[in-house]
């Protein structure tokens, strides 16, 4: 016997309304979001309900922050409480509303990046779990709905970096693709995982997202007395060289020929990454087709595994 509650629906009209309220002095109150968590615990899953429920979690987390943008540890905690309360990502709204905030987040704390990828692997590996509005999914296998979030996760700009895939993505592609393979996975699986890795082994891996007090205190034109316009006379006046090298201090072509350098150097698969690589490959003893894949991919570039 089921003891489970029902869900119940939440209509349009409902939506409608409650868009109206919660937004009608411009900003959502943490009573206001607690409830509206507690309203999607018990709502029959709708295309409405969801829509409505991530802008407003995700403008709720992100206009807290300071500055803007900075989802803060104490809000990460707040919403990995109440979206584990009962064990696990329940419903498609909680799931897609992660994924947002990744993708409209500045920065997000660490603990929230594993959190989300723990649950995304669970859920591929278990077949319980939302990816999607509606529809069954099965374990060990990856449709297109997972390889679209897992994407979208991955490369989202607030995840370990915008376009690129950091070290645990990798790791987590590799495991995907142990516990899936043989499966009726989607034909965009392959391209995922391929581009995934090679993206963490050739990919510029310099950015780093400034931390919250420095980001506040570059859009606080207080904490620093000496303006920009300021420092850009000083330039003038110690060194009456060209305009260019008075904006931008050392030349223009030495600063690029300096990133171009560091973009061939992470372009090329050191000897560390190489042995990371070969270890993965080699867990099993056997070639599958995915690896195989990536082999070719990384042979095209010129890339040859010792």
């Amino acid at each position: 016997m089921n003891d489970t509650p029902a869900r119940k629906p939440i209509s349009d009209e409902e939506v409608l309304k409650l868009r109206r309220y919660v937004w009608a002095d411009g900003s959502i109150s943490p009573d206001e979001a607690s409830q509206l968590f507690d309203l999607n615990d018990g709502a029959d899953p709708s295309n409405g309900w969801s829509d409505f429920f991530v802008e407003a979690m995700c403008d709720y987390l992100i206009g807290r922050g300071q500055p803007r943008g900075y989802v803060t540890a104490a809000d990460a905690d707040w919403l990995m409480y109440h979206i584990n309360r009962d064990g696990r990502i329940d419903t498609y709204a909680e799931l897609e509303l992660i994924v947002k905030l990744f993708e409209r987040a500045e920065a997000v704390p660490a603990a929230l990046k594993s959190f989300v990828l723990t649950a995304i692997e669970q859920i591929v590996l278990t077949g319980e779990g939302p990816t999607r509005r509606g529809g069954e999914i099965a374990p060990n296998r990856i449709d297109d709905a997972e390889v679209a979030l897992l994407r979208r996760l991955i490369f989202a700009p607030a995840s370990d970096g915008p376009a690129r895939v950091s070290k645990s993505e990798a790791e987590l592609l590799f495991r995907l693709k142990d516990a899936t393979l043989g499966a009726d996975n989607s034909p965009e699986w392959k391209r995922l995982f391929v581009q995934g890795i090679a993206n963490y082994l050739m990919s510029h891996q310099a950015w780093v997202p400034l931390s919250s007090a420095s980001q506040a205190r570059l859009e606080d034109p207080r904490s620093n007395s000496a303006t920009p316009f300021r420092q850009f006379l000083d330039r003038i006046g110690r060194n009456p060289g060209s305009f260019g090298a008075a904006i931008f201090g050392k030349s223009e072509q030495a600063r690029i020929a300096e990133h171009d350098r560091a973009v061939a150097r992470d372009a090329e698969v050191t000897p560390q990454e190489a042995e990371w690589l070969k270890a993965l490959l080699d867990a099993d003893g056997a070639r599958d087709e995915l690896e195989q894949a990536l082999l070719d991919f990384l042979s095209e570039d010129g890339v040859h595994l010792p």
